[in-house]
Parts: C-alpha cells; structure tokens; sequence
C-alpha cells in the first residue's frame, strides 16, 4: 500500500509498503480522510521535541471498516471515526477513565506512524460509529474534541467571561464549544484576518488584536475584572505566561498548548485571585460524542473550517507549500477515494 513518510525535517516521501496485519483484537480501516493538524506542521519542519523520523504522520482520520474480527461491532463498509489516543488501560489514568492522559500514551502520527497511507489496523476500541456524519466531518471530530475537553475541563457555563488566546483549529473548538455553554467569549491572536474568521465561524465573538492595545482591550471588555475562564492555545511561552494576569479573581486558566519550555509566573498574583490552573490534554471518548452530537444538530460549520484540500498524490507538495503560506488556511483535508 502507499503511505505518507516525513523521512526528516523538511522532507516527505511516498513510499510502497506492505498492509499491515490484523490483530485478533483489532479492525482493519481504509483511511478515507486525514485532516493535517498543527502537529503535522510541526513534525515537518522538525519542531515537534518528542518524535524519531521516520514517521507516517496523520491523527485526524475518518476510515471505511475493511475487515473485522467475528464477534466485533462494526459491519465491514461502516464508516468510522478514528481516535488516536491509544492507551495502555492499566495505569491509575487509565484505570480512572482518563485515558486521554494515559502514563504510557501512544498517539498515531505523533509516537506511532498515523493515517497518511492507505489501510491501518487498530484496536477496536478506538474505533467509534459516526452515526452518520459525512466523512468531512468524521475527520473533524478529533481536534475539535480537543476544544470541548477543555471546555468541559473548565467547567464553562452561561454566566462565564471567557477569553481564548490563540484563533488556530484547536483555539477555535475552544470557542466554538464555550459558545455552546453559553458563554461569552474572546478571541485573542495576532493574525487579524485569521481572528475575523474565528471570530466568524464561532458566531458571537468579539475580537482582540495582540499587540499594545490588547491589555486595554481587556480592561474594556471586563471592566478591569478580568475574565473567569482563560484557555491559552497558542503553544507560545510569552503568551502563557501573559494570560495570568488577564483571569479574574476566583477564575479559572486552561492550558490546552504545550511548550517544552518551564512556565514562571508571580506566586502573590496567582495566590491573591485564588486562581485554578489546569491543563486539558486531548480528548476522551465523551468529548468525541460531544462534538459528533453538535455536527449533527447543525452546530459546526463545515464549510467555512475545511478551507484547504489536496489527494495522496498532491500532499507531498501542498503540505510544504502550506506549511510556509498559511493564508486562509483553517483545516487542510486529505482525501483518498
């Protein structure tokens, strides 16, 4: 089968492998869509800090059920969702139900080769029904399920001030979800065009510009309060640690990036607004039904997310070109029909 390799920082390669081979526990898939993650970016231009090339990236995947073990769930032609935390199921996370965070956590694309290739073989597990959604949206369900894990980390609900740093795909599930809490939410982020269209799609945000003004811009929104939920995805040092002073007194910060960097921030600050820090890693198998019920009742818009598409015959070009010129580019698809 083909397969999509990142050889090394900068270089992609279509390769010739053999399929792989089912377990007695596992499914056989046929990769239908794979969205390209701020992840793969990363793993392309060799910033990603915990990763061997090479690797067969892809994490947000829609799939065709090709083969299955004979007491299983699925029905061979069945369109799935893909989620690709795979999780040991022994330790105290996941012996918790918190497998999203799973001490030995193994995710495709990023510890494991992923989804850029023709067929995978997983554990059944991992495997969920899309009852019914388009494969386009299968393919979404991953990232913004980030979104609503943070969201329902932080507990965000109808009279919440909320502030989202960061107007990427994973900042944008955030606002989308917060909004569906019924919150009132910000978006900050130094791409003006880019925050318009966050600002757009999660329909009725207001917007504001980082840069000098935009600590004016909070006092003005909050009325120098500050704001009782702030989620930072921006996967940048400075801005995490700036958010600190931009929550309320009793509020809540979310981290949903991750550098690989160690944070500061001032002891009495955070100590005298008796803030919560919390940070918020992927996504669990009820955030993933989260974002399935919401496509299905018309609550995310598709059309406006997916802005970019290109074929396994394409990728190899158009993922370089992407990854230098992100103009307008939201979410990327690859489609292999």
């Amino acid at each position: 089968m083909k397969s999509v390799a990142c050889t090394s920082p900068g270089q992609l390669e279509i390769r010739e492998v053999p399929r792989p081979q089912r377990g007695e526990t596992e499914v056989r898939v046929r990769i239908r869509r794979v969205g390209i993650c701020g992840t793969d970016f990363h793993i392309f231009e060799g910033k990603h800090p915990f990763l061997a090339y090479p690797r067969v990236m892809g994490h947000e995947l829609a799939a065709e059920v090709v083969e299955t073990g004979p007491d299983s769930a699925f029905a061979v032609g069945e369109h799935v969702i893909i989620n690709p935390y795979l999780s040991c199921g022994q330790c105290r996370a996941c012996r918790t139900g918190k497998p999203n965070c799973c001490k030995a956590i193994a995710v495709l694309g990023v510890h494991r080769d992923g989804g850029m290739c023709e067929e995978l073989c997983l554990p059944e597990i991992n495997l969920v029904p899309s009852e019914g959604l388009s494969l386009d949206a299968c393919a979404t369900v991953e990232f913004l399920a980030i979104g609503a894990h943070a969201v329902r980390r932080g507990a965000i609900g109808t009279e919440d001030r909320v502030l989202v740093a960061g107007a990427g795909p994973i900042g944008l599930g955030v606002a989308i979800f917060a909004r569906l809490a019924g919150a009132e939410v910000s978006i900050l982020d130094l791409d003006a065009d880019r925050l318009s269209e966050a600002c757009a799609i999660a329909d009725g945000c207001q917007p504001i510009q980082a840069g000098d003004g935009a600590e004016a811009e909070v006092i003005r929104l909050t009325g120098g309060e500050g704001f009782d939920a702030v989620f930072d995805a921006t996967g940048n040092l400075a801005s995490i640690e700036a958010g600190f002073a931009r929550v309320a007194h009793g509020g809540r910060y979310i981290l949903v990036s991750v550098v690989n960097e160690t944070l500061s921030f001032a002891d009495p600050e955070f100590h005298k607004r008796e803030m919560s820090l919390i940070g918020s890693r992927n996504a669990t198998s009820e955030d993933f039904r989260t974002v399935i019920a919401a496509h299905k009742a018309g609550k995310i818009p598709l059309d406006r997310i997916i802005t970019h598409r290109t074929d396994f015959d394409g990728v190899s070009e158009d993922l370089p070109r992407w990854t230098r010129n992100k103009a307008g580019l939201i979410k990327a698809m690859i489609t292999l029909d």
